[in-house]
């Protein structure tokens, strides 16, 4: 995969050097190139904003420069661009299920917007898609890009050593993780239960998904009127609500 980010801080972007990202860029599965908008700028000042038409307060950032870095990244590379995408508080909320279908993708481009936001007509003539990652506001779209870069490379094929680790994690079903343990097998007077232990995989099975049913509905019950519920799922569930009388 190929991702090219357009922003006017590049240099924020050097934390995905490390960790799962920075190991995926080493080994070549992903490619990912930052493209400062200032250089872009047609004036001496390298000016990116401007004041609003019709009055208001801040700045907005301006068409020319952000559509000339588009271009010049669209031409770094033969691979056609699957999306660009506007890291933007209007845009679609950012989720799992929207991390891997982006993860099908073989190229994306990334807008970090500055400011009171983009001149709309970056948003009608440029973009093709609007990504949020929450409803809160932030000083830029560099850390969003940053979230959606790494929620998307983990999914990417052979960038994490177990493939069945994206299918585990919190979110993947539309439910939270299970609990895990590790050695040892008991530490300050907890336990690991014995079901992981006993080298009865359905048994295993069956508890990790009654645990992550047992978590979902103690802190994200919202989850399970979104989520795909199997009649296994919902007969774990109806032992749950037993279980709490």
């Amino acid at each position: 995969m190929e991702i090219d980010v357009l922003t006017l801080f590049p240099a924020m972007f050097s934390p995905l050097r490390e960790s799962v990202v920075g190991r995926a860029i080493k080994r070549g599965l992903v490619t990912v190139r930052t493209w400062n908008i200032r250089d872009f700028a047609t004036d001496r000042h390298r000016t990116v904003d401007d004041a609003p038409y019709g009055g208001g307060g801040g700045m907005v950032m301006m068409p020319q420069p952000v559509f000339a870095a588009c271009e010049a990244a669209k031409a770094a590379s033969h691979t056609p661009v699957d999306a660009v995408i506007l890291l933007s508080p209007q845009g679609r909320l950012f989720c799992q299920s929207v991390a891997w279908e982006l993860s099908k993708s073989s190229r994306l481009i990334l807008i970090c917007g500055h400011y009171e936001g983009f001149d709309e007509r970056i948003r009608t003539q440029l973009a093709t898609d609007e990504i949020s990652i929450g409803d809160y506001v932030l000083t830029g779209g560099e850390l969003p890009a940053m979230v959606v870069i790494d929620a998307v490379v983990r999914l990417i094929p052979g960038v994490l050593g177990n493939e069945d680790s994206p299918r585990d994690d919190s979110f993947a079903s539309g439910l939270l993780e299970y609990p895990q343990y590790t050695r040892p097998r008991e530490f300050r007077g907890e336990a690991v239960p014995e079901v992981l232990l006993s080298g009865n995989h359905e048994a295993i099975r069956r508890w990790r998904r009654k645990e992550s049913l047992r978590r979902t509905l103690a802190r994200r019950p919202d989850l399970l009127e979104k989520a795909e519920l199997t009649p296994e799922d919902l007969a774990l569930l109806r032992e749950l609500k037993e279980e709490e009388r």
